[in-house]
């Protein structure tokens, strides 16, 4: 794989100024980084903050609404209209640089927050959700690229690691007080109380991203856009087809929405990604399975702490706690291994982790199992994430050809975002399935199995990863 090298920046015409300063820095936190690192890791904190609370209050949300059946679409809009923002987010920050996007997906954020939170029905949470997931893209492809376009490749690892870290405050507090303002003021101002924090980052971040400039023409990246939203809508088809039940129109809308989503995939994707090649391909292939494999079953985590065995919500605050601290700490082990041990392996070694962690986590579903074991179950899950996750995306980004940052660093969250929307969009088509609609244990329990599935599935795409056609 090619590294990125801190001379890149001089050989290229399009870059200059700050950008080949900043190729050569040694540090995160010192100049001509340090302003760029801060903002990016508080843009990371507001959605992590959003993600976490979001996740711990929506049973909540649910009950009051009603409209069990579209709570997996509150996930699945969510990461759908993820994808499009992140391939929209990326392309444009090749094309016209990282201000526009970003200060878009600021205004798309806040607004999905506003919406959710005056929302009077389970529909409008989805349309909510939607407006979040796409805002949300855009400020993840202008995180991924800067990475990428800027940072030398010693400390992209570093980069990948410290933004892992900013979930460390929004993991300790931020389920818990989601609880907390649930219970005694509701959930809607968990939303509208969510809505300051991008606002003020973006405060905060536009001011460093003036300098940096366009890096190539967009014609392509038009392509990719439509190709993301062809993406979107028919893994959409697809996931609604299978939530219908008569039989000959579920086949017609899988089938038409599989093929749109296939044909799609493959051109923005590696070439190969499908098969797992060996190399970048398998890379990508294996980012795709563990977000499906972890955020498939954190999903569905706060339906079965509630709902099956009837646990506060912090309780399920507790567990997404956990897993967010571990996942934290699971982010920097690569970095401390770095010298005695091979990517690959650290990779295939937290996806173990992570399958043995959602074995565990469904255990829970068993009435005789302590439902606090969810919690050490949960946080043994995300400490496998952090380690796989990580690693994956330096292995991704250090393929980025110069001047392609945007791209690359868009297939490899396309990857992770698909993987979890498909994963939350079959979930909720399973538990409100006939066979699980008066058994909601059985419906949670055949999500971990398949999810399991996935993530043993990540471990053999693994093995692929690190080695070229002729290591074969």
């Amino acid at each position: 794989m090619r590294e990125l090298r801190s001379d890149d920046a001089s050989n290229d015409p399009a870059r200059g100024g700050v950008t080949a300063a900043v190729r050569v820095a040694t540090s995160l936190f010192a100049p001509p980084l340090r302003s760029l690192t801060i903002g990016l890791v508080l843009v990371v904190v507001a959605t992590a903050f959003e993600a976490l609370a979001v996740a711990t209050i929506l049973p909540e949300t649910a009950a009051e609404l009603g409209g069990l059946a579209l709570y997996g679409w509150t996930f699945s809009a969510f990461m759908l209209a993820n994808l499009i923002g992140i391939t929209l987010g990326g392309t444009e920050t090749d094309r016209t640089g990282p201000i526009r996007p970003f200060v878009v997906g600021t205004i798309l954020f806040v607004g999905g927050l506003a919406a959710s939170g005056l929302a009077p029905s389970m529909l409008v949470i989805v349309v909510g959700r939607t407006s979040q997931g796409l805002g949300a893209g855009l400020l993840s492809a202008v995180a991924y690229a800067l990475i990428a376009r800027l940072y030398p490749a010693p400390l992209q690892p570093r980069m990948l690691a410290t933004l892992s870290s900013a979930w460390v405050v929004p993991g300790l507090v931020g389920p818990g007080i989601a609880g907390v303002i649930a219970e005694g003021a509701g959930w809607r101002w968990v939303f509208l109380g969510l809505a300051p924090m991008p606002i003020l980052a973006a405060m905060l971040v536009v001011p460093a991203l003036r300098s940096l400039p366009a890096s190539r023409d967009g014609t392509l990246g038009h392509a990719r856009t439509w190709a993301s939203v062809r993406l979107a809508l028919g893994a959409a088809t697809a996931l609604v087809g299978v939530g219908v039940r008569v039989a000959s129109l579920a086949t017609l809308l899988v089938a038409i929405g599989g093929v749109v989503a296939v044909r799609s995939f493959r051109t923005l994707m590696p070439k190969g990604t499908l098969r797992a090649r060996v190399g970048l391909p398998a890379a990508v292939a294996t980012m795709g399975l563990l977000n499906f494999a972890f955020f498939g079953t954190e999903a569905f985590l706060p339906l079965m702490l509630t709902t099956i065995r009837a646990q506060s919500v912090m309780v399920t605050g507790l567990a997404l706690t956990a897993a967010a601290l571990a996942w934290t700490t699971g982010a920097w082990l690569p970095v401390r291994l770095a010298d005695r041990c091979a990517r690959r392996a650290i990779l295939t070694s937290g996806l173990a982790i992570l399958a043995f962690g959602i074995l565990a986590t469904a255990a829970v579903l068993e009435p005789r199992v302590p439902a606090l074991v969810a919690v050490i179950a949960w946080g043994v899950t995300g400490l496998g994430m952090g380690l796989a996750f990580t690693t994956a995306s330096a292995l991704i980004l250090e393929a980025a050809p110069t001047g392609q940052e945007g791209e690359t660093s868009a297939s490899l969250q396309l990857a992770q975002v698909l993987g979890a929307a498909v994963a939350t969009g079959l979930g909720g088509a399973i538990v409100v399935a006939p066979f699980a609609r008066d058994a909601r244990r059985i419906g949670v329990g055949v999500v971990d199995v398949v999810m399991l599935g996935a993530a043993l599935l990540a471990i053999v795409s693994a093995r692929r990863v690190g080695v070229t056609e002729t290591d074969r």
